[in-house]
């Protein structure tokens, strides 16, 4: 299982990071470590990948498995409650993307749980994908 942070700001963009690893745009997050509870895990993985420490309880807005890799990721609305966006080991870059950009940016895979983050006002999205598409 996995976990990511959608951070919007007050102008309604989201923070997106370049990946080290593979170079793809996605909202920060990653695998849940065995003694973590999810908002545990939220937590540091968005401080690891940006710097910005999130306020709790942040708001489900998507679950998603990808049907190839087998994991099942719970996406959050998160807002910065501390910090200043920055690179680390994991990070390449960092973007404040706008609703437009998003599409532009990351595979649709990973767009959709930004644009799905957005429309907090919804339910909770229940999507599957193949790492890159949905399906």
């Amino acid at each position: 299982m996995s976990v990511a942070g959608v951070v919007v700001d007050a102008r309604g963009r989201a923070l997106l990071i370049q990946r080290r690893d593979n170079g793809k745009w996605e909202p920060p997050g990653g695998v849940l470590e065995r003694e973590e509870t999810i908002p545990e895990a939220l937590q540091r993985e968005v401080l690891e990948e940006t710097g910005i420490k999130i306020a709790l309880p942040a708001t489900l807005t998507g679950v998603y498995k990808n049907m190839t890799g087998l994991i099942v990721s719970l996406v959050f609305r998160c807002q910065a409650a501390d910090g200043t966006p920055t690179t680390g080991d994991e990070t390449r870059a960092l973007h404040w993307a706008t609703r437009e950009e998003v599409s532009e940016l990351a595979d649709e895979a990973y767009a959709i749980r930004v644009t799905d983050a957005l429309d907090a006002m919804t339910p909770p999205a229940v999507r599957a994908h193949d790492g890159v598409k949905l399906v």
